[in-house]
């Protein structure tokens, strides 16, 4: 039996994967959490055979995540920048993007239960070769909206206009995929644009 732990924010997601894992005959599931800074005492506690582990739990407080089993790391695509960072972290880990089948994420625990490679090709290039697609300007007022100034602040910095800068804002919340602002500056920072 391989005893698996859950470590993903989201309980409708954690849970439909804890059911589709849980069907298995050879896997069960013995522990499920959804905050960083859970991951590394249950990982103690539980002592599972393979941890399923949502990259973005692992940079909020739980970068120095080292377990006594192999991770299976599922990461989006579009924000892999810590990803390189769990690669290089001196333990037994698989990478897939968080998109893929339950069944993928069934034959990554089973495959890192076994001790072979479970990994994302595509994800980990994306990783290692990420690019920004924001111009130097929206580089600029990006980082300056991640630094906290507002939209006058950052126009008064640049000799914008407070239009041109919501404009530009506009145009960055589209290419990182975001509703607001805020979101903007932290798909940018996941990724490695600021």
């Amino acid at each position: 039996m391989i005893r698996t732990m859950l470590a993903l924010d989201g309980t409708l997601i954690r849970g439909a994967l804890a059911l589709v894992l849980a069907a298995e005959q050879d896997i069960s599931v013995v522990a499920e959490v959804d905050r960083g800074d859970e991951i590394q005492p249950m990982l103690w506690t539980k002592l599972p055979d393979v941890a399923v582990v949502d990259l973005d739990l692992i940079d909020d407080g739980g970068a120095g995540t080292v377990g006594p089993c192999p991770m299976l790391v599922l990461a989006d695509r579009r924000r892999v920048r810590g990803l390189h960072h769990v690669l290089a972290g001196g333990r037994t880990v698989g990478v897939l993007a968080n998109d893929v089948s339950p069944h993928r994420v069934v034959d990554g625990v089973r495959r890192l239960a076994r001790g072979e490679t479970v990994v994302d090709a595509e994800l980990v290039l994306a990783a290692l070769t990420a690019t920004s697609p924001l111009t130097g300007r929206e580089t600029e007022i990006l980082e300056l909206t991640a630094a906290g100034a507002t939209v006058a602040e950052v126009a008064g910095s640049l000799g914008l206009s407070p239009g041109t800068v919501r404009n530009h804002l506009g145009r960055i919340a589209r290419k990182a995929g975001a509703r607001t602002r805020v979101e903007a500056v932290r798909v940018a920072q996941d990724a490695g644009w600021i």
